[in-house]
């Protein structure tokens, strides 16, 4: 005898990509967003260990110089969009001939009786 319930499919949280779109906007900038947030948080942990190895001069330089750098190079990166895809247009090619006439730049007298 037939069932008629069937089984629950799994469903998937995000839709199959089967287009070559670019990401919405939204998420664009979410992801500059969270990078923005990991490059001062690096930052962050920088600056305290920068203090906590005071007396290491060569290591405190270092981090205090990775703290002073990161937040330029964060927000370059927030303000940094996606490169564009590179279009490659359907060019049309001419079909190759089917016979190659002779040297048109030869000069050669034709003679028509």
């Amino acid at each position: 005898m037939a069932s008629s319930q069937q089984f629950p499919r799994s469903r998937r949280p995000e839709p199959v990509l089967i287009t070559e779109a670019e990401p919405s906007r939204a998420d664009q900038h979410a992801a500059r967003k969270r990078r923005y947030a990991i490059t001062m948080a690096v930052r962050g942990v920088a600056l305290v260990l920068a203090a906590v190895f005071y007396q290491t001069v060569w290591l405190m330089v270092i981090l205090a110089f990775l703290g002073t750098v990161l937040p330029w190079v964060a927000v370059l990166m927030a303000n940094d969009r996606p490169p564009k895809k590179r279009l490659d247009p359907n060019r049309y090619t001419p079909p190759r001939p089917d016979r190659i006439l002779e040297n048109p730049a030869r000069k050669t007298r034709i003679i028509d009786v």
